[in-house]
């Protein structure tokens, strides 16, 4: 069976873990504390970072946009609105652009360059570029998910964590819709059940349940 090492709350892996389950593959879930890597998932990957797949024919994926597209076939409906060159595109440029003023602001420390609200209004300029998206439809790129949509929402999230009611109070109310809209969404809410730390030398979770 194909095995996942995991951590419940990673956005790198909930995105992962998202793309799989909508298509229904089976995988053997390792949780893991990122405090505590098991010498199993760094001998696969040596980086050190989750999500790492490893196929049951025995290829390893060890980056999450990876995982998302070999889970998710580029003939299916979450590349409808735009190739899954220009969606991975898109979501690279997200991360580069997003994740560094997030983990500024998620993380502020008093001896850092600047306060906190510093890194998280860089961090605002990213998703200007979402809410104009939204003016098009329910989703990113449209009226239906995407890829992209599950690349970026699991960021959006955590952003959004760190201080909800400043989050809600923005003018990006159409991005506020497009979380709430997926933070009770089947999907979302099925990959975020927690499991006990897999243990080397044992089997993990059979997941989806």
């Amino acid at each position: 069976m194909t095995v996942l090492y995991s951590f419940r709350r990673c956005p790198y892996a909930m995105r992962a873990r998202m793309a799989l389950k909508a298509q229904g593959i089976q995988v053997e879930l390792r949780e893991v504390l990122l405090r505590d890597k098991p010498p199993s998932m760094l001998s696969l990957s040596p980086k050190g970072t989750v999500p790492v797949l490893q196929t049951d024919g025995g290829v390893v994926i060890d980056e999450s946009l990876d995982i998302m597209r070999w889970a998710l076939p580029e003939q299916s409906s979450w590349f409808a609105l735009g190739s899954c060159q220009e969606q991975l595109r898109l979501a690279t440029t997200f991360d580069a652009s997003f994740k560094p003023h997030l983990d500024a602001y998620k993380y502020h420390r008093p001896e850092d360059s600047f306060s906190q609200a510093h890194y998280r209004d860089l961090a605002a300029v990213c998703l200007d570029d979402l809410e104009q998206r939204l003016e098009g439809g329910q989703f990113l790129l449209g009226d239906s998910p995407q890829f992209f949509d599950l690349a970026v929402m699991p960021f959006v999230r955590q952003f959004a964590s760190v201080d909800r009611q400043w989050f809600d109070s923005q003018p990006r109310q159409r991005l506020r819709q497009w979380l709430d809209r997926w933070l009770s969404d089947p999907l979302f809410l099925g990959v975020m059940a927690k499991h006990s730390q897999w243990q080397e030398g044992t089997a993990g979770a059979s997941w989806p349940d």
